[in-house]
């Protein structure tokens, strides 16, 4: 099959649609609902009733007043995706895209997670609308490090397929789940985690992952009748980082800044590449292919990022910088002891970064952290990496 590109969807020069013709025409169908949708009163109506009856929102904006005490300078707030049912933002975008699934009559579901909680957002989606058959595809390294998850996901009436290709990786369960949408696309629907992929993906999961800003927006001129001096949030994929940043963008004075594991540093040394049929900054090996990564948090492990983030970078309106695996667990362990709060690893990467920049900032300023995940399924992971 031919590939084409389509212009709609692009960032710049990031994003597009660098696909097969009979998958272009797929998206098509699906950029064509989710335009007539996602503006539509019913739609708005179902999903605001599950993002409050069903996940819990609106979550709190908490101000982890120990933890910048003990750290000095800027108020950090954290913007409290942890609380969501299901533990982390992912649920936020799976009920998003499993009500457009519904109504474009989609009987079986697919998704790509690599620390899982993608795919147990996936799962639980599926529990609520009922009827649809579900397939998560994971690394096998990832199964390994998070087979909790793999349970929860199990255990909510998914098929997990392990997938030991390549790296075992994020990146291959993409590669899975992409192939499995080409050969099923007559019945299948792509319930895509992050902000990456061909259009209209990164769109999509930017607008339902909105919500974050949406709420942390209000609540902080609420609670401080100012914006904040600086939004921080983990970046792997990119989705929670897009939607901590969405209602910010446009405020120049508001610092945007991504987090990324210094073992995957994609913004940060990424060159623009093709992948999973997007085009953004990637990082390359020496033959031009998309490089081996690996970070603590199996959620940042991949080597490409949401083109828009690769927009945001290549123009100077976000930054984005790298914290190590060693800082991102010191991290974890001064959250957990300091605010009784247990963040998630890819989480903990924004947490240590956020130390350090309260610091160079002065007291009357405050930023936001996005707590995109809480830390349970990382617990056992944690606990083996200590005895070391």
């Amino acid at each position: 099959m031919e590939n084409r590109t389509m212009e709609k969807g692009y960032f710049g020069e990031f994003g597009g649609s660098f696909v097969p013709e009979d998958l272009k025409n797929v998206l098509d169908v699906l950029d064509e609902n989710f335009e007539k949708y996602k503006n539509d009163p019913e739609f708005i109506e179902e999903y605001n009733y599950y993002m409050k009856e069903y996940i819990g929102r609106e979550n709190p904006l908490t101000y982890a007043e120990n933890l910048s005490k003990q750290v000095g300078g800027a108020k950090i707030y954290l913007k409290r995706e942890d609380l969501n049912h299901t533990g982390a933002h992912k649920i936020n975008n799976a009920i998003g895209q499993i009500l457009l699934a519904k109504r474009m009559g989609a009987t079986r579901i697919i998704a790509e997670t690599g620390a899982g909680q993608h795919g147990v957002a996936t799962a639980t989606a599926c529990a609520i609308v009922g009827g649809m058959e579900c397939t998560i595809y994971m690394g096998k390294l990832d199964t390994e490090r998070q087979a909790l998850n793999v349970f929860r996901m199990e255990l909510l009436g998914a098929k997990v397929i392990p997938v030991d290709k390549g790296q075992g990786r994020l990146k291959d369960a993409v590669d899975a789940a992409l192939n499995d949408l080409v050969a099923n696309y007559k019945t299948t629907f792509y319930l895509l985690g992050s902000a990456v992929g061909p259009h209209p993906f990164p769109t999509m999961v930017k607008h339902f992952q909105s919500i974050i800003s949406e709420e942390s927006k209000k609540q902080i001129l609420e609670k401080e009748g100012k914006l904040p001096k600086a939004v921080v949030a983990c970046a792997g994929g990119g989705s929670n980082a897009i939607g901590a940043f969405a209602h910010y963008i446009d405020e120049k004075s508001v610092r945007l800044i991504g987090v990324e594991p210094a073992e995957a540093p994609t913004l940060t040394q990424g060159t623009p590449a093709v992948i999973h049929g997007f085009k953004c900054l990637t990082l390359l090996d020496e033959n031009g292919e998309p490089q081996p990564t690996y970070s603590i948090a199996a959620g940042l492990d991949y080597p490409g990022i949401g083109p828009e983030h690769s927009y945001l970078k290549t123009t100077n309106r976000a930054e984005y910088v790298t914290v190590t695996g060693k800082e991102a667990l010191e991290a974890f362990q001064t959250l957990s002891k300091i605010e009784g709060i247990i963040p998630a690893l890819e989480s903990s990467h924004a947490i240590a970064y956020a130390i350090k920049l309260a610091k160079e900032l002065d007291k009357d300023d405050a930023i936001i952290v996005n707590l995109s995940g809480r830390g349970d399924k990382d617990v056992e992971q944690v606990y083996k990496m200590l005895q070391l």
